[in-house]
């Protein structure tokens, strides 16, 4: 038996992967510890580990990341991705080494694993000495050849025209991204390290290993990836049938529908349904379809009558819920994504900010979805892309060629075995 430290940023998206993976390694005997934020303590212990809440890193509400951090209010695009990382992710990284290093003097453990937008994990590890590898819930995806600059949602370049757009925006984006390296390596000089060479791209990650959430067969072709990342599938732990008191009392709803199902959704923290879920509402109300919405943590009620063909829940079992899906209309939230993938569910992605527009772009390319390209899209937009996407076999097609792959890779079994060969 080993102990093990894991750490997730305390968002749902975050702690419900890395909460597979802590589960799968107690069902294997292990001593498992994870490191995240108060609001999900339960589910950690509920999954058999130990929860190590945050102590000195301050408790958020990923609904209202500004009652926290004041600076994300009302920004969206670029701005809130430059924000989240300062004050967010970078901000909080050294009270978070603070609080680990304060575990492992009260209980050492034998390897700590985290979560890469955990940034104080890579302090603490390195601080202590430990062994430390990276647990990715999110898209691992580093710059290479033939790869367009990430953040803007780009697909790769085709011929001269667009090798020269690939120059001239990384130039651009570089510039943001060394801020942002400067920035990181500032913050290392407040937890007492000494600056190193890591870059934007690379200072995330444990250059040891990385077990990644997906697969590189929804990454762009490269052959360039880094041995060290390890890509396992979806990483959930939704495989047992849900518990019938999780369903919606209108579930049968969904049993006896004659009609295809679409599932919509804004994911847990895209909480403003006038984004996404209104538009869909209106562009699928005439549509011989039933809308399964997912409003995720908002907890106030949706402005105005529902269409007749709509039902709305905060959460829907998608163990219970994809298996019935003809079409996801989504904001591309990774995880999300991956379970329909791993669904055979083709996609309608409306991609904002932060890594959704990457996660939109790759899922298009692919033929998997259509890419709306914008968080925003209007009523109509959404129609003809669900149309497109309902009426070309070609879409589930690709997405059940995703799915196959996915499937293949293992999830939390496999992420748990690349974590026990790292402790012999």
């Amino acid at each position: 038996m080993a102990s093990i430290m894991l750490t997730a940023m305390p968002f749902a998206g975050h702690v419900r992967p890395v909460r597979a993976v802590a589960a799968e390694l107690v069902r294997r005997g292990h001593d498992v510890r994870v490191y995240t934020g108060r609001p999900y303590a339960g589910q950690v212990e509920a999954a058999g580990a130990r929860a190590v809440p945050w102590q000195r890193a301050p408790d958020l509400d990923e609904r209202d990341l500004a009652a926290t951090f004041p600076r994300m209010r009302e920004r969206k695009g670029f701005r809130q991705v430059l924000v989240n990382l300062q004050d967010l992710f970078l901000g909080t990284a050294p009270a978070q080494a603070a609080d680990l290093q304060a575990a492992y003097e009260a209980e050492p453990w034998d390897l700590l694993a985290g979560d890469p937008m955990a940034l104080g994990t890579r302090f603490a590890a390195e601080r202590l000495g430990c062994r430390w590898v990276t647990v990715s819930p999110v898209a691992v995806w580093p710059p290479g050849r033939g790869i367009p600059p990430t953040g803007l949602g780009l697909t790769p370049a085709r011929g001269a025209a667009g090798r020269a757009r690939d120059a001239v925006l990384g130039a651009v984006s570089g510039v943001g991204t060394r801020l942002l390296t400067r920035e990181y390596q500032r913050t290392r000089r407040a937890v007492g390290l000494a600056p190193d060479g890591e870059t934007f791209a690379s200072m995330w990650f444990s250059p040891r290993l990385v077990v990644a959430a997906g697969s590189p067969a929804l990454d762009y072709p490269r052959d360039d990836l880094p041995p060290h990342i390890r890509f396992v599938g979806d990483l959930t732990d939704d495989g047992e049938p849900a518990a019938a008191a999780a369903l919606p009392a209108w579930w049968d709803d969904v049993l006896r529908a004659q009609v295809p199902v679409v599932h919509v959704t804004q994911g847990t923290a895209n909480v403003d349904p006038r984004d996404l879920i209104l538009p869909a509402l209106a562009a699928l109300a005439d549509e011989d379809v039933l809308v399964v919405v997912g409003t995720g943590h908002r907890t106030a009620p949706l402005p105005g009558p529902l269409p007749p063909n709509a039902r709305v829940a905060s959460m829907v079992p998608y163990p219970a819920l994809l298996p019935r899906t003809a079409v996801m209309i989504t904001n591309g939230g990774y995880g999300g994504v991956l379970q329909a993938l791993r669904h055979d569910v083709p996609l309608v992605v409306a991609g904002g900010d932060l890594d959704k527009p990457e996660i939109a772009a790759r899922v298009g390319w692919h033929g998997a979805g259509v890419d709306l390209r914008t968080g925003t899209p209007r009523p109509a937009a959404v129609a003809a892309a669900y149309r497109r996407v309902a009426g070309d076999p070609a879409y589930r097609a690709a997405a059940a060629r995703l799915g196959a792959d996915l499937r293949a890779r293992g999830g939390a079994r496999t992420a748990a075995d690349l974590l026990e060969a790292h402790l012999s």
